[in-house]
């Protein structure tokens, strides 16, 4: 099986780091596994062979022999105390993923999954689908915490990707941005794409897809804005993207440009945002879903860590 070459260029606000936790971070792969990769000797910075004592410098363009990505083979059970199931009938089921749980198997990817840990409950899900992605109508990102579907039939996995597709789907984020976002309300219509430099993170680019997000500030704190955010589309990395592009990155996102010193006064160590709600139509019976999650642990933490909300 033949394996990915990964070209990466190391974002500021990774100076300095080990080089195998600013690998994790960037490339979304367990610390274990970028070390196994250095002590092969398949992490170079041009002709040099890098090891694990190694520390980043921004700019640098550092070249990653991935491993192979998964069989096809069944779903690896991943047992996970903490998963939420927030609705559950015979057609899909919704759970509240925690940070630091991948939506599915990946290349490199050893820790929990969502598609595990509900194989792993005894939870059926649909076939259909990549066999790594089995029953994925929607995904999150390792570092993003909230709702996410998993369809349990065939039926429902075709009706429920026709209706994300068609934007039938109304999903809500909450988002911690830096500064102070005006006006309080507003929409952000630009492009997405790979970044044209660096492959491993998206950018708003001339050329890309057509992506929408509307947000809403919530509360003001000293230095912050609590935002309510809607999707009109679903690209990578969207709404990290999107508030970077307009000066406003999330907090702890050192990936698009946060401030490392904001988020470690606060407590954050990953991109504050959670998939707040899912509101949809159900696609066998027709019946009206709405449901919401609560914030995790260190999202509500760090909240806590701020001076006092102002409404806008």
């Amino acid at each position: 099986m033949t394996r990915e070459l990964r070209t990466v260029v190391i974002p500021e606000g990774l100076d300095n780091e080990r080089i195998d936790s600013a690998l994790a971070r960037v490339l979304g792969l367990s610390r274990s596994v970028i070390v196994k990769l250095l002590e092969a000797e398949e992490v170079k910075l041009g002709h040099r062979v890098l090891n694990k004592s190694d520390r980043v410098e921004k700019d640098q363009t550092i070249s990653i022999l991935l491993p192979e990505p998964p069989s096809g083979e069944a779903i690896p059970p991943t047992p996970l105390e903490d998963l939420e199931i927030v609705y559950q009938d015979t057609d899909l089921v919704i759970v509240n993923k925690p940070v630091g749980c991948a939506a599915h198997p990946s290349p490199g990817w050893n820790g929990p999954t969502v598609i595990g840990a509900l194989v792993a409950a005894g939870i059926p899900i649909t076939s259909s689908g990549p066999a790594e992605r089995q029953g994925i109508v929607q995904r999150l990102d390792v570092g993003t915490s909230g709702l996410m579907m998993v369809a349990k039939t065939d039926d429902a996995y075709l009706k429920l990707k026709d209706m994300f597709r068609n934007r039938e789907i109304k999903k809500v984020y909450h988002a911690l941005a830096q500064g102070h976002l005006e006006p309080a309300i507003g929409t952000i219509d630009a492009p997405i794409d790979r970044h044209p430099k660096e492959d491993y993170k998206m950018a708003v680019v001339l050329n890309g897809k057509p992506s929408v997000t509307h947000y809403e500030v919530i509360e003001y704190h000293r230095s912050v804005s609590l935002l309510k955010v809607e999707l009109e589309t679903g690209r990578t990395h969207q709404i990290r993207v999107h508030m970077s592009a307009i000066r406003h990155p999330l907090v702890g996102d050192l990936t698009y440009g946060a401030d490392p010193n904001l988020a470690s006064e606060i407590g954050v160590n990953r991109p504050w945002l959670h998939a707040q709600a899912l509101e949809f139509t159900h696609p066998i019976s027709g019946i009206p879903i709405s449901v919401t999650a609560a914030y995790p642990r260190d999202l509500t933490d760090s909240l806590s860590r701020l001076s006092g909300a102002v409404l806008p």
